[in-house]
């Protein structure tokens, strides 16, 4: 797969101090990007930054946000706007796992800490990057779901977070059908992340493939001058679950 030249490119990343959110964001700015990175630690997007700067990649944009607090997004969007104009793509990797139980064991608070985090954080996200994305030549948007979305025993409020975000992403696409904006989930698979071991501790890690593996994709997906698939587009070595 060819890289695509980002050079001049700002490209919005969540979720972006690990995992693949974190490999995304480094292999966007190995590609030329102008990566805003946002992460909950300073630390960790400081990390990153040594990381990208190692790799040649322009100086990112380091922002330190909780997605749960609302005033933050919206706030940063009118940041951006101010500051670049308009943004490239937007990648929504930011995601939380939460309890796995039956669901009628499922503690409230631990049903809204995870539609809060993987479904209204997004929601949020695309409501605030919206005029940013319509402001560029061709923007994009790629938001990272599960298999689990189609229901799974024990994962009720993971799955209807994920199920939620393709509804939600796809009624965008389908809103954006007349602009140059693009909206695509992408199903990343079984993947060797911090959440993935939590998910399954007994599993052995080394029979997964790195988060590095899925970010070829994820650039691929963002590509401004190729629209991407309509729909859920699965990861080809992805095993049962992400």
């Amino acid at each position: 797969m060819t890289v695509f030249d980002y050079t001049d490119r700002i490209v919005l990343v969540t979720g972006a101090t690990r995992g693949i959110g974190n490999a995304a964001a480094l292999a966007f700015a190995t590609a030329g990007a102008t990566v805003i990175a946002l992460g909950r630690t300073q630390g960790a997007l400081e990390v990153l930054d040594d990381a990208i700067r190692e790799a040649g990649g322009p100086r990112p944009v380091l922002v330190p946000i909780n997605l749960l607090e609302p005033e933050g997004l919206d706030a940063l969007g009118s940041e951006l706007h101010r500051r670049f104009g308009y943004v490239d793509a937007v990648i929504g990797a930011a995601a939380v796992l939460g309890p796995l139980t039956p669901v009628g064991h499922l503690e409230p608070k631990g049903w809204d800490m995870i539609l809060a985090s993987n479904l209204t954080a997004n929601w949020r996200l695309i409501r605030s990057m919206d005029p940013l994305l319509r402001a560029a030549p061709a923007g994009r948007a790629v938001f990272l779901t599960s298999s689990a979305a189609r229901g799974i025993a024990f994962w009720s409020a993971y799955a209807a977070s994920k199920a939620g975000l393709e509804a939600l992403v796809a009624s965008y696409a389908d809103e954006m059908e007349n602009t140059q904006v693009r909206a695509v989930c992408l199903d990343p698979g079984a993947v060797r992340t911090r959440m993935r071991a939590q998910a399954f501790p007994g599993e052995d890690p080394a029979t997964l493939p790195e988060p590095s593996a899925v970010a070829p994709t994820i650039l691929e997906l963002a590509r401004p001058d190729r629209a991407p698939p309509l729909g859920v587009v699965r990861f080809q070595n992805r095993k049962t679950l992400s």
